[in-house]
């Protein structure tokens, strides 16, 4: 029989993400990088240019997205909605950290649920020859923002603990490995992933006028254990979980989460072991390359590693 061949994808980026789109092209011969020129006029607004447009009529497009900040919404949106529109076989938009994720309840009357607002102005990208586009996202903050978007949009929901899973398998102390939830979300996003390893939950309790992580199942004594999340802002929850955890005798504490985003720089307060314990700080701190600010500055610093996405993103392009 005919072997089939994948189809060949034109993937463009922004400059944010340019280092993870070439390491999604390195992952496969089929995947073709394009560039887009990013320009602004005078008053500031953009002002773009996609090179050889009449050379992708018929051709399987993607765009690879980063929402870092709103400056740069607009820009991105503005070759989103144009992309399927110069008569393409179909349109992915990769879109690594969803990151209105975290505002997505209305909890007073006035609260603004500005991830529903995000996910209504992507549903609304135009469709291409090919039928609604694809909207791969990795590890979204709440599951039922799945629900949000519209039907014109095919969300496809990626996670990067597979990704964990292998690096888990690399160390030398892999048998001894437990899982860590922060809190029950956690918990509920992650533990059908991960239930081959023991598992350890925590729980915040209010205090007086304080919040603070206590143990609510599971035995952490003597283990590797390594606290699981989506995200990570400031870092106060997971350090907190670090001290418990170091208290009750874990063996190493390390952390994983899929997006770093650690406004102004809150990476800092992360401290290395140095193989002292982990009282002394974190054994790894693995995230992946979903947030591209936060790789550059972490790069190279313990105890920080990057996992990428780069293979899963391309594996997701030709799906």
């Amino acid at each position: 029989m005919k072997r089939q061949t994948k189809k060949l994808v034109c993937l463009f980026y922004c400059s944010e993400t340019e280092d993870l789109a070439r390491r999604i092209a390195a992952e496969s011969y089929s995947i073709q990088l394009k560039s887009i020129r990013w320009g602004a006029f005078p008053d500031g607004f953009p002002d773009l240019f996609v090179p050889n447009a009449h050379g992708f009529r018929s051709q399987h497009v993607a765009f690879l997205a980063s929402f870092s900040s709103p400056d740069v919404i607009f820009e991105q949106l503005s070759i989103i909605y144009a992309l399927p529109r110069m008569f393409v076989s179909s349109f992915t938009v990769v879109l690594p950290f969803f990151p209105t994720g975290t505002l997505e309840r209305m909890e007073d009357e006035g609260d603004i649920a500005t991830a529903f607002t995000l996910a209504r102005i992507l549903s609304d990208i135009p469709i291409s020859r090919g039928g609604p586009t694809s909207l791969v996202i990795f590890d979204i903050h709440a599951l039922q923002e799945r629900f949000y978007f519209g039907d014109n949009v095919l969300p496809c929901f990626e996670s990067g603990i597979p990704l964990l899973k292998h690096r888990i398998h690399q160390l030398p102390d892999s048998n001894n490995v437990s899982i860590a939830f922060p809190d029950e979300g956690a918990w509920k996003r992650f533990n059908k992933q991960l239930q081959h390893f023991p598992t350890v939950i925590c729980t915040k309790v209010r205090d007086g006028n304080e919040r603070i992580v206590k143990l609510k199942e599971g035995d952490p004594q003597g283990r590797h254990v390594i606290i699981v999340d989506d995200l990570v802002q400031s870092g106060s929850t997971l350090i907190e979980c670090q001290k418990l955890l170091a208290a009750m005798g874990a063996a190493k504490v390390s952390a994983y989460v899929t997006h770093g985003v650690f406004p102004k720089r809150s990476w800092e307060r992360f401290d290395h072991d140095n193989g002292e314990g982990p009282e002394h700080g974190f054994a790894h701190f693995w995230i992946t390359d979903s947030c591209a600010s936060t790789v550059k500055e972490i790069m190279g610093k313990p105890p920080f590693e990057v996992l990428s996405l780069a293979g899963s993103i391309a594996s997701a392009l030709h799906v």
